[in-house]
């Protein structure tokens, strides 16, 4: 990638059945979809046609999906996988989700990840905990990626972010932030609440040169809270932050097309990640992405 070019990003939310319009958007994609198989052809097929990396939750269909791709893309892994550890929890309870969790840690054999969780559920700290899931996940990543890892940053699920916004919890962020950094990564945060995100952020004294942020920006400000202006007029406040726009075809209500013409419009965007379902679909759009946005 060129000093001129933008970081172009797969995104997982088709293989995992996602649409942030409707479910039955999300099953007029077809079972194909999601098949770890048939999704590792298609993040290749847009890495081959200009993509440069993928971003995902980290789930055993992305793990599937990272064992099959040729090279070292640009990886932003997203934890943790909220929608796999909801349906363990309603099943089994918080205390089954705990111990759920402890025995996958346990399984992965990484002493420092078993260290931590033990020290982490002896403390019950949140920060403990978040430490110990982190090195549990980097374990499953390298494991996936046969130890050729090239991972740029791991992002703190939206759910994380927006409880570490709203209850005023900077220690917790600022912990994230060292221990990732101390291990090499860039710590990130997801987010749907950006401006707030960048507010909280300013007053906490959090340096924007140390992380990555993805959230969503698309010409008709889908989820873009408050709102698409004061999105935009936060953006200009972190000029040295790596900002990744997410939603940038507002779940198909936009044409590649306008995506790019706003995006290149806005400054202070370091790239984009945008889902694809087809092959033509993952052509064609990274395609156009490689050669209009600059």
């Amino acid at each position: 990638m060129t000093v001129n070019e933008k970081l172009l990003l797969v995104g997982d939310n088709p293989f995992h059945g996602i649409s942030h319009i409707s479910e039955d958007r999300a099953r007029a994609r077809g079972r194909d979809i999601s098949n770890a198989d048939y999704a590792a052809k298609l993040v290749q097929t847009a890495l081959d046609n200009g993509a440069s990396g993928f971003m995902f939750s980290v789930s055993n269909t992305t793990l599937s999906i990272l064992r099959q791709l040729n090279g070292s893309p640009t990886l932003y892994a997203i934890i943790p996988y909220a929608y796999e550890y909801v349906r363990i929890a309603t099943h089994l309870g918080t205390v089954g989700l705990a111990k759920e969790l402890a025995k996958q840690i346990i399984r992965s054999k990484n002493l420092n990840a078993i260290v931590a969780s033990l020290k982490s559920i002896v403390t019950m700290n949140p920060s403990d905990i978040l430490k110990a899931y982190l090195l549990y996940e980097l374990s499953r990543l390298k494991d996936a990626s046969k130890h050729n890892l090239n991972l740029k940053s791991v992002m703190l699920h939206e759910i994380i972010t927006e409880i570490i916004i709203s209850l005023d919890l900077d220690w917790l962020a600022k912990d994230y932030i060292k221990f990732a950094n101390d291990l090499g990564i860039q710590p990130g945060f997801e987010t749907r609440n950006f401006a707030h995100l960048v507010t909280k952020f300013t007053d906490w004294h959090i340096d924007f040169r140390k992380i990555s942020i993805a959230t969503p920006f698309n010409k008709i400000g889908f989820q873009m809270n408050p709102s698409i202006e004061d999105c935009e007029k936060a953006l200009g406040e972190v000029t040295e932050c790596d900002v990744i726009a997410m939603s940038t075809l507002a779940s198909g209500y936009i044409t590649v097309p306008e995506a790019v013409d706003y995006l290149a419009k806005i400054p202070n965007i370091k790239g984009a990640v945008i889902g694809v379902s087809k092959e033509k679909q993952a052509v064609e759009t990274f395609r156009y992405f490689k050669e209009h946005y600059k």
